[in-house]
């Protein structure tokens, strides 16, 4: 196994912390299955208050957070309208197709953020011979938009042309703390605009595990089934609800200094001529290589030989993502070893 010296592969690299591991060992447990977990209930009433939502449901992760949220919006033969580079195409295995038998409809977007005018142009006309429209999806914050933020005036506008269509919209809320951090807008006030979202808590909050999906009471009572169903129940989960109770109160005005680091990652690369730098808006910087004798995967390698851990995306991409376990002397010997990388190559 390679051990990097700076991981920026994803942050989902991120390690729980001593104050976070002391929490975890600490934490009082129950049947979370039975809602006797009283950790567990405390997390997820603190989420729920978090999102603006009535109640919401520890989850393992966050593609059973939208998984489970496509089993209980949509039948199967409907139809899901999603950003064409959204997450839920890109990176969850079909699950959407392979479980809940919906298929997705994408629509062109500018680096994960559309239009109310492109989801009405994807609504399906009401014939026989066309699936049924029934979910508006939406990633907050978009992951291969390279962090992008929604605003609340454009996410109001789509949610209103879904709503009018009689959908149901949904948030992958990933790195919707990115957002509230990098915006300054209160993550209720994102909620008020889904019908259904979620908050990762491996992500940049740090924890090992774990996402919280908040919607209204007959919403979770069926999120709560097909949890189940998937087999996502647990039963002492108090010492992984722990560490999301403690990031809540320590991880999260900190994000600002992984968008500092993503920024300061950009600029320490943005002369170099073989690298077009995507400017990030959160944590997510995004590297296209621009001469045509290098390629991802052989940059990747080479930075991995020299303790700088960056995945392709694709045969002309490097993402780099900033996390809790990246400061900024990381962000530098990163930025020198690409550079020294792109040269020798």
């Amino acid at each position: 196994m390679i051990s990097f010296a700076v991981d920026l592969r994803s942050d989902t690299k991120t390690r729980p912390t001593a104050g976070m591991r002391a929490a975890m060992a600490a934490a009082s447990v129950g049947d979370e299955q039975l809602h006797e977990d009283p950790t567990v209930n405390e997390l997820c009433a603190r989420a729920a208050a978090l999102l603006g939502k009535p109640v919401a449901l520890f989850l393992p992760s966050g593609t059973m957070c939208n998984l489970v949220s496509v089993l209980v919006h949509c039948r199967p033969g409907e139809e899901i309208i999603a950003a064409d580079i959204s997450h839920l195409i890109s990176s969850e295995s079909a699950g959407a197709a392979a479980i809940a038998g919906t298929q997705i409809r994408s629509v062109r977007s500018d680096r994960g953020i559309f239009t109310p005018e492109a989801v009405r142009a994807a609504l399906r006309p009401e014939k026989i011979n066309v699936p049924v429209s029934r979910l508006l999806h939406v990633e907050q914050t978009v992951n291969r938009g390279g962090g992008s933020v929604w605003t609340l005036e454009t996410l109001a506008a789509v949610s209103a042309a879904a709503w009018e269509a009689g959908l149901k919209v949904h948030m992958d809320g990933a790195r919707i703390l990115n957002a509230v951090v990098a915006t300054g807008t209160p993550a209720d006030a994102f909620g008020a605009l889904c019908d259904s979202l979620w908050l990762d808590l491996s992500k940049g909050l740090g924890c090992p595990v774990g996402a919280v999906l908040a919607g209204d009471e007959a919403f979770v009572a069926a999120a709560r089934r097909w949890k189940f169903r998937l087999g996502g129940a647990m039963r002492q989960a108090g010492v992984i609800a722990a560490a999301g109770l403690y990031a809540l109160d320590h991880h999260v005005e900190r994000l600002a200094i992984d968008h500092d680091n993503a920024r300061r990652l950009a600029e320490c690369l943005s002369g170099v001529p073989q690298l077009r730098v995507r400017t990030p808006e959160t944590n997510i910087v995004f590297l296209d290589l621009i001469d045509d004798v290098l390629d991802a995967t052989t940059l990747s390698r080479a930075l991995a030989e020299r303790g700088i851990g960056i995945d392709p995306v694709d045969a002309g991409t490097l993402r780099a993502v900033t996390h809790l376990d990246v400061d900024a002397d990381g962000v530098y010997k990163a930025a020198e070893a690409i550079i020294a990388a792109v040269r020798k190559i």
